[in-house]
């Protein structure tokens, strides 16, 4: 072979690989970028996420943010759903369920607002946890998922922390403008220190003719203006809308709240809520 056609061959080699280098390397790029873009929730596999920020918000209760793998990634959380949260706590392991504050349009963290309970396992163990610690994840969790205008108007009824899942939906109903649904709320806590997300939702309130809410305190302070006690059939007869194929009604809250609201809504006409709720009921408990 002459040495013309054997440094041609030689270039030609160097060529070759280059490319293939090439290649190899903008693919393992674009398989990279996809995957810190896309949703960091594993539905049956617990992944760990890293606390970055907490927020106390009243002496029982925190804002605590937890970081994504990558700035750009989204958590992945159909609206409606809710993630688990797991921990191990005297050597068992732990699972309880929390709907995050922040949506899908919050790039790189997700948020929850929890409660700290005494007897509280997971509550307890979060209010322990520093900067930088981690607590394993999974999800999406949960049967209903909210779409834009699915119905003409959705009464909520919430006890304590079962707000969560509420202000998840209100947030992205009140954040797009072409959704029309009719949102109403009654919050029933035990102290006014109680009422979390209190300053959002009076805004939303304010600013948004489609949404209102109403709320009752076992324990009102003196001046208290709204309603007392326990939530009574007149008062979910004057807040909620009036029964119809159009129209749904969402609870959480603590279980003997959750009972009493199904056998008032059920005198009140509406469909006595399944033992285990299904997306297309009209009542739905959380």
């Amino acid at each position: 072979m002459s040495s013309d056609s054997g440094s041609l061959v030689y270039v030609v080699g160097i060529l070759l690989a280059a490319g293939i280098a090439f290649v190899l390397l903008n693919t393992n790029h674009t398989k990279s970028k996809s995957a810190s873009a896309g949703p960091a929730l594993h539905s049956s596999e617990y992944r760990k996420f890293k606390l970055v920020k907490k927020v106390q918000l009243s002496p029982n209760t925190a804002r605590y943010r937890f970081a994504l793998p990558a700035s750009d990634a989204s958590l992945g959380l159909p609206i409606g759903r809710h993630i688990q949260l797991m921990a191990t706590v005297d050597g068992k392991e732990i699972a309880r369920s929390y709907t995050p504050t922040s949506t899908d349009n919050d790039k790189g963290f997700f948020e929850l607002v929890v409660k700290t309970y005494p007897t509280g396992v997971i509550s307890s163990y979060l209010d322990k946890m520093s900067i930088g610690d981690t607590i394993d994840v999974r999800g999406p969790r949960g049967a209903f998922k909210y779409t834009p205008n699915m119905v003409r108007a959705i009464g909520m009824i919430a006890g304590g922390t079962g707000i969560t899942p509420m202000y998840q939906i209100i947030q992205h109903i009140l954040g797009n403008p072409e959704d029309k649904t009719k949102v109403s709320v009654v919050f029933a806590n035990v102290n006014e220190d109680d009422i979390l997300l209190r300053e959002q939702l009076e805004k939303w309130a304010a600013e948004h003719e489609n949404f209102e809410i109403a709320y009752v305190l076992n324990n009102p302070p003196s001046g208290w203006t709204g309603a007392t006690g326990f939530v009574s059939k007149d008062m979910l007869q004057k807040a909620m809308p009036e029964p119809a194929s159009d129209i749904k009604v969402l609870i959480c809250g603590p279980p003997p709240m959750v009972k009493a609201m199904d056998g008032h809504l059920t005198d009140l006409g509406y469909d006595k809520a399944k033992t285990i709720s299904k997306p297309e009921d009209q009542v739905f408990k959380f």
